[in-house]
């Protein structure tokens, strides 16, 4: 007795989910049409979709084919020295994606002048052609012996991260 009315109940449950779920399209007021509407633009896009790009599955989340126009890969170790060396700037935003980091204005110890910065991470590479680093100050740009000197603190940096890391 106590089995069948449990089933009954599951059953009961199972109902009212599953209308729930049609958001009362099933009635056939004007929420059946707009709610048909949608289906068929859905099929529609997902046919377009199909037809325009190639077939995937799950297997091919675990491929390395992403095409390396789309994508960017961005090295660990600049990325981490380019934080530590310019450690005295507030960091407003970082995009480990694009590879970009903003810094705001902050003041070196021992100096008395704020920079900012700007740092980009093109490339995969520990090349110094993969780094590049904007510095400004209040009054305006800083000479490019200053920016290249941060750049070859930040590429020193990294270099020893990866040997720290590799263990030589």
């Amino acid at each position: 007795m106590g089995g069948k009315r449990m089933l009954r109940g599951i059953s009961v449950l199972t109902v009212l989910s599953l209308l729930a779920g049609c958001g009362g399209a099933i009635f056939g007021g004007e929420g059946a049409r707009e709610s048909a509407a949608r289906q068929e633009n859905g099929r529609t896009i997902a046919r377009a979709k199909r037809s325009n790009a190639l077939q995937s599955s799950v297997f091919d989340l675990f491929s390395n084919a992403d095409d390396p126009n789309v994508t960017l890969e961005v090295n660990r170790y600049l990325w981490a020295a380019s934080l530590d060396v310019l450690s005295f700037l507030p960091v407003q935003n970082a995009d480990p994606f694009s590879g970009v980091i903003q810094f705001g204005y902050g003041t070196p110890p021992g100096g008395g002048r704020a920079y900012q910065a700007t740092v980009l991470i093109q490339d995969p590479a520990l090349d110094a052609r993969s780094l590049n680093v904007a510095l400004r100050t209040r009054g305006g740009a800083v000479s490019r012996e200053t920016q290249r000197s941060i750049e070859d603190a930040i590429l020193t940096r990294a270099r020893q991260l990866r040997v720290r890391d590799s263990g030589l």
